[in-house]
Formats: C-alpha cells, structure tokens, sequence
C-alpha cells in the first residue's frame, strides 16, 4: 500500500512539474535553479543548467525517485531494534552492505560529510 501511495504522489508530481515545463518554460528553469542552489549543483561551472535542468520531471528522474523511496521504506530504524542492513557504494564503486563494515565486538561509527 505504501508503495502504491508512493508512486500515486510521485508521478503527480512529475505530471505537474512536466506540464509547468511546458507551460512556464522560463519561470520552471528559475524554479529549478532555486532548487540547484539549496542542493549547491550549480555551484560547479562546468555543470550548466543545460546538463541536468531538463532532466527534471522526465521518465528517468520517474524511475529513480521511485527507486529511491521505495528503498527507503525498507530502511526504517526503530529504538531498540537491530539497525537496518542499507546498502553503501565504496569509493571505489562497491556495492556492499553497512553492517559489512562489523568488526567483531568493535562499535561501528559512522561519519558523515561532504566536499564542496
């Protein structure tokens, strides 16, 4: 049921956003600008609009968003309960597993960041 809701929500969302595309081309690429400066794509000179702009609302961006959060209903972590199993890419590309990184009793610390 979640998963029907899910698709329900994103593919409105993507028929609205495609339509506005169509409609309101110049307003949607201000819009989705915005949105680039929050998640700092644009940022990057190299990386125009051009490049990633229009792949918004299409087929593609469909299927990985629903991918996405389809994945994410399986990753709920609760108090008290075994931490969920996600799956991480290594550096290297690697498709492993968090729990994985377990080395007998040892606590597993995680450390998030990010390069800008």
């Amino acid at each position: 049921l979640q998963k029907i809701l899910i698709l329900l929500q994103v593919t409105l969302s993507v028929v609205v956003g495609k339509t506005l595309m169509i409609l309101f081309p110049n307003a949607m690429k201000r819009y989705i600008l915005k949105m680039g400066e929050k998640s700092r794509m644009n940022r990057n000179p190299k990386f125009s609009y051009e490049n990633w702009g229009p792949t918004f609302f299409s087929f593609k961006y469909l299927q990985f968003v629903l991918k996405v959060k389809w994945k994410r209903l399986e990753d709920e972590a609760f108090e008290g309960h075994p931490a969920p199993n996600t799956p991480v890419v290594t550096l290297g590309g690697e498709v492993c597993h968090l729990l994985d990184f377990m080395k007998d009793n040892r606590p597993l610390i995680l450390n998030f960041g990010s390069c800008t």
